[in-house]
């Protein structure tokens, strides 16, 4: 590889020309991680955002400098990537469009949406008192991008946000409780939105003791990774608790789960980062990355290298 030149795979025609025109030098193609890589050596790929991360093995024998991901999450990379790459996530591309969803969530399940829309649905009119997001005790469970950005959008509602992390700290805006404090949060929680990414320390986390340590009529919403969060846990309180679940497990989630019948539980099929804003903000991190790449920076987001 030269400095004078970069060959850049995206995965589909709609990225490519989003992508708009680059340096000269710059070579674009179209690859989907079906078939033979498009040239012998390529120095950023961009992998298809659906399919899940065994597509990662195309990748074995062909010498990339950087992957870059779709997807913020990267749970499950390290075990199929090839080794001698390196590899970046998508941190700026879909925060917002998560913060909105987790948001509407909120929205939809404290003022009663559902209920509203079935009623509409049958011709009755049926108007009832719900729970406001205004003044509700808030516990916001993973407070990285994401959740900064769910917590800018729910401190205009007028919530009570109470942050929480894998470890403790301060932040500008003001505490970061650990994990570990959870036994002393949870009891006091109207409304938990997590929003953690999938690790050997948060599979599960979300189990039948977290729940039980919730109020009764908590709402509990899930915008970070599904096996975060126990299924059997969610099916066991779904009378005493609310849900709202953008992320679920087993996903997709099969026709007839349990779950879609649970009582108090909103579903909505893992579209947190699918918005309209996720293209032109895809196609501006890889701009970012390319420049990088000329000017023989460090790449942004890597997070892990193989």
């Amino acid at each position: 590889m030269t400095d004078a030149a970069l060959t850049v795979t995206v995965p589909d025609a709609t990225l490519r020309d989003a992508l708009g025109p680059l340096p000269e030098g710059v070579n674009v193609f179209e690859w989907d991680f079906q078939g033979p890589p498009p040239a012998p050596e390529l120095d950023l790929v961009v992998p298809p955002y659906m399919g899940g991360n065994a597509v990662l093995r195309a990748l074995e024998g062909v010498p990339v400098r950087l992957v870059q991901s779709q997807s913020i999450g990267y749970d499950g990379v390290a075990g199929v990537l090839p080794a001698g790459h390196v590899f970046a996530n998508a941190t700026t591309v879909h925060e917002t469009s998560t913060a909105e969803l987790a948001l509407a969530l909120v929205l939809a399940a404290q003022r009663g949406i559902p209920r509203f829309v079935r009623a509409a649905d049958e011709g009755r009119w049926a108007p009832v008192a719900l729970p406001s997001l205004a003044d509700r005790r808030v516990l916001l469970l993973g407070y990285g991008g994401v959740g900064v950005a769910i917590e800018d959008r729910l401190l205009p509602f007028e919530a009570v946000v109470t942050r929480v992390a894998s470890r403790a700290r301060e932040s500008d805006r003001g505490r970061v409780h650990g994990i570990d404090e959870l036994p002393e949060l949870l009891p006091d929680a109207e409304i938990v939105i997590v929003g953690l990414p999938l690790s050997d320390a948060t599979r599960g986390l979300v189990d039948d003791a977290f729940l039980s340590a919730l109020p009764d009529d908590a709402l509990v919403v899930n915008v970070g990774r599904g096996p975060v969060a126990d299924t059997d846990a969610i099916l066991a309180h779904a009378h005493r608790l609310r849900f709202a679940l953008d992320v679920v497990d087993p996903e997709p989630l099969p026709d007839g789960h349990p779950l879609f019948a649970a009582p108090s539980v909103l579903i909505s099929p893992h579209v947190g980062g699918a918005s309209s804003a996720m293209l032109p903000r895809m196609a501006a991190l890889v701009r970012r990355q390319v420049a990088h790449l000329l000017a023989g920076e460090e790449p942004e987001n890597v997070v892990l290298r193989t």
